[in-house]
């Protein structure tokens, strides 16, 4: 009986670590933030670069960068899989497929290249994991 309550516990503890080491938090961070754009006056070329510094993927679904010094605008990912270690970008007003084809479609530029600005992650539960100035 007491072999087999020491065995039973030794299960439920290795079940216990396997999962908590399977469902750790995910650990995506805005990672830069190209704020000086070249094209001339819309900077329709600036971007939030964000990444998945985990190593599970996370899928995006709901998850939203957004300018809080000014408030807006703010961008909502539709479901995209970002893998552990890679990046994506959101883009002012430009789509580049590579880096994943984001874009916040404003028609000016967001971020102020003369004064901080702040960028905020925040998750499908509008929770925030990451923030970043320049």
């Amino acid at each position: 009986m007491r072999k087999t309550l020491i065995i039973t516990g030794v299960l439920l503890i290795t079940a216990l670590l396997v999962l908590g080491a399977c469902t750790s938090a995910p650990d995506i961070q805005i990672t830069y933030i190209f704020y000086d754009g070249l094209v001339f006056r819309v900077e329709s070329d600036e971007y939030v670069e964000i990444t998945n510094l985990g190593d599970q993927p996370q899928d995006l679904a709901g998850w939203m960068p957004k300018d809080i010094s000014e408030g807006h605008p703010s961008f909502t990912f539709p479901s995209y899989i970002l893998a552990s270690g890679k990046s994506i970008r959101v883009y002012t007003n430009e789509y580049h497929p590579e880096w994943g084809g984001f874009s916040f479609e404003y028609s000016q530029a967001i971020w102020n290249n003369s004064e901080r600005d702040v960028a905020v992650l925040y998750d499908n539960q509008l929770e925030e994991v990451s923030r970043k100035s320049h």
